[in-house]
Order: C-alpha cells, then structure tokens, then sequence
C-alpha cells in the first residue's frame, strides 16, 4: 500500500469509530487512492463508507475496485441504493459487476437502471466478459457521414459529458455501419461547413465482439489507439473499447502469466476450492517426478565415478542452478514474447537461433571462471576442463529447452507457461547430469 492510502485508511478508520461529522478530505481525494484505502478496511468498513458516499463518488470508487470486491459490497447495499450507484457507473463497468452476481440480483438491479441503461448492461452481459464485447462500453461519440463539421461538434457537446471517450468521433451510415473515424482535432479543425465524409478516416482499425484480451492488447499498443472500435459481422458498430480498459487487461494478464510459471491460474486461488487447484497443478508436478527420477537414474548410472572423484559432487548443484536459471529466463522471455506477439508458434528459428549466441556467450564467461575454480579447488586442469565444458553443455541444452518447449507447447494447444517451467527443469538435468558425468567417466584419468 502507498503511504497516501495508508493516510486515508487510518483517516478513514478514525472518521468510523468516532463518528467525528462528515471528512472534508473525501471531497477532494482521488477515487483510486480512496479504492486503495478502502481495499485495506474490513467488509463492514468499506459498507460505512459506501453508505456516506453521494452516488456519483461512489460509483467512481467503485470502478476502482476490484470486480469479485466490487460484488461483495453491492451484495450489503440495499436494492435502491445499489442501483443508483451502478446507474452512475459506465456501462461496460456495470456489466462487469453485475457478471458476478446472481441472476435475481442482476434483475432487481437491472430494475433500478433507466430503460435505456439497462437494456445496454443486458446486452454487454450476452458477452464473454474476457472479450471485446464484454469488455466495450456503448457510450460513444457516433455521427452520420452527412453532416457537417459544425453540427458534430454541436452534437459531441450534447452527448460529450455522458461518453466514456470523447477523443474520436465514430462515423456511420443510415444503417449504423461503421465507415469511417474523426479525431478530436480532425473536428476542431476542420471548416465549420465541411462535410464529415470527407474529413473521415476510412482505413479504421476494428475488433470483432468475440476478440480476446490478448489481442485487444496487441491492437491498441501496434496502432497506438486510445480507443478501438468493436463492430458486428455486417459492420455495425456496436461500441468501443477504452485504453484504461486495455490496460487492465495488461495487468491482469500479466499477473496470470506469472501464476502460470509455478502452475497456478490466476483466478485459481481465489475462486477454487484447494482440491480443484490441485488437480490442475499434480499432472505437471507428476511428469516433472517421472523425468527428475529419470536424472536419479542418470546419476546412479556413474555411482563408480562419483565415488572415484567425490568432488564432482560438489559441483553439480551449481551447474544444476546455473543453467536451470538459464532455462528459465528463455522460458519467460518467449512465453512473454508468445503472450504479446513478438514470437509466433509457427517461426522457432528466430528466438532459437538469438538464444543459442546468447547461452554460448554467458556459458563461456561462466565456464571458464567455474574451470579456474575447479581447477584450484581439486588441483588438476582436468577437473577445472570437465565441470567448465559441462556447465557450457548443460546451459546450451536448458537454453535450447527453455525456448523449445514453449513453442511446441503452445503448438499443440497447451498453455506455455505452465508446462514451461517444469519439463524445461526437468529435461535440463536429464541431459545436463548426462553430459557432466559421461565426461567425467570418460576424463577420470585426468582427475586425479
């Protein structure tokens, strides 16, 4: 927590328990940092809050919060009072909330909403809340070709305090199809009596309702859009997806990427019971037991030469978590560049042939200091040559893992980040411990 949030919360603690009159401080705070305060109250705190706010504050606070919080709270406001508050709400944020509640809670708020209002949350809810469709607000800026510069901008007046965005102007025909995009500054500008049609932008780059988060992301940050439009299958424009938007979407995928890595799903630990999150997470776990056994295996295989030059025992762990931190930086590195469009499932030379100068690089600077530490350490030159090829060897092979797997596992359907870590580890040692002692076996005369 930020030190203002920790400030508002301990203010906000005092003004409950004292009931000292109203705090002027809340006229005047931002409504993120009053959403961070209010993460940190208990239940019944942020209900006391919530009940004090006039709705429009409220509804911004609440826009802030998490949606499965947003619900939780919603669920203690009685019916009236919840519904002026979502009716204050964007759209899009609505439907986002009412998504988790229950359908007969959904109704009676839907009930409180104005006709209009309520028949677009109905309509968002029809959506998969982790697409385009769920995710676009229809309070949007829209004209028809035919008018002119004038009148649009007489039109973004009237409609401009009620929009999500007023940054571009969305042009459509008679039918409501999208056929071209103004900017802000393309209707400022523009002669008063020019026509929208031949000020407009034709070339609009378009979402379709059932686009993932991923590549909504992708779009935005390639075109540099503060907005990007969602139309239907004849090209209606349905609405819009925001920037703020987007960069919640970053966020959260973000977070997921990095639950993924140690097996997990972002929303599995909030959301599951802890049998269903291990159900999810032992089938890896298990294929990573069967290959680590298979690495045993490798070991117990050169117990004669282990037991002949017991120092090399010593330098396996190192090796091990040198090129296990190798393999999993190129696993990250390519599920990211997967996750963002950087590498594609189909192209594994490019990434491949950038990791393997990367790991000879690294391998050869490590190598020769763990050569000139063997070679102190066990006072022969061919210890020092053994563990230094070895460690170049195993961080080729946890390089040439760490890139592999992912693409091929992205292939065949499987979510990268999730098998990534366990049978890039596991593969890593097998043939890391493989290379590491079948040298030694073969140079034993050499280190002693």
């Amino acid at each position: 927590m930020t030190e203002k949030g920790l400030d508002y919360r301990n203010r906000l603690r005092n003004w409950l328990h004292n009931e000292n009159g109203e705090p002027t401080f809340l006229a005047d705070v931002h409504e993120a940092d009053l959403a961070e305060a209010l993460e940190s109250l208990t239940d019944e705190e942020r209900v006391a809050v919530f009940r004090r706010l006039g709705a429009e504050q409220a509804a911004e606070v609440l826009g802030e919060l998490p949606t499965d919080l947003q619900a939780r709270i919603v669920e203690t406001l009685n019916t009236e009072m919840a519904g002026a508050i979502i009716e204050e709400m964007a759209d899009d944020d609505a439907a986002d909330l009412l998504a988790e509640l229950t359908p007969q809670r959904q109704g009676e708020l839907l009930g409180e909403l104005e006709a209009k209002d309520a028949d677009d949350v109905r309509d968002l809810l029809r959506y998969d809340p982790e697409t385009a469709g769920g995710r676009m607000t229809t309070d949007i800026v829209r004209v028809t070709e035919h008018v002119s510069a004038q009148a649009a901008i007489e039109h973004l007046r009237r409609v401009g305090p009620d929009a999500e965005s007023i940054y571009y102007v969305y042009v459509t025909d008679r039918a409501g199809r999208l056929v071209g995009v103004l900017s802000l500054r393309d209707v400022i500008v523009a002669s008063p009596g020019e026509t929208v049609r031949n000020i407009m932008r034709t070339n609009v780059v378009t979402v379709a309702p059932d686009t993932d988060e991923e590549e909504i992301a992708r779009v935005v940050a390639k075109y540099n859009l503060l907005a990007v439009p969602v139309v239907g299958p004849d090209q209606e424009l349905l609405g819009m997806v925001t920037v703020d938007d987007v960069l919640d979407m970053v966020e959260k995928i973000r977070a997921e990427e990095l639950l993924r890595v140690v097996g997990s799903d972002a929303m599995e630990l909030e959301h599951k019971r802890p049998m269903a999150v291990a159900k999810a997470r032992l089938p890896w776990l298990l294929g990573t037991l069967l290959l680590e056994l298979l690495a045993g295996t490798v070991i117990h295989r050169f117990d004669a030469t282990l037991a002949h030059v017991i120092l090399l025992a010593s330098f396996m762990p190192i090796i091990s978590a040198l090129s296990g931190n190798v393999g999993l930086q190129s696993a990250t590195i390519v599920v990211r560049g997967l996750a963002t469009g950087v590498y594609s499932p189909t192209s594994l030379v490019g990434p491949l042939w950038r990791e393997v100068r990367v790991d000879l690089i690294m391998g050869l600077v490590l190598g020769v200091v763990l050569a000139v530490i063997g070679w102190v350490w066990s006072g022969t030159v061919g210890f020092g040559l053994v563990v230094g090829v070895s460690l170049q060897a195993s961080m080729l092979t946890a390089g040439f893992m760490g890139t592999v797997i992912p693409v091929l596992s992205k292939r065949l359907g499987f979510d990268p980040a999730v098998t990534a870590g366990p049978f890039e580890t596991a593969f890593q040692d097998v043939i890391g411990f493989g290379v590491f002692l079948s040298l030694a076996t073969a140079l034993l005369p050499l280190l002693t």
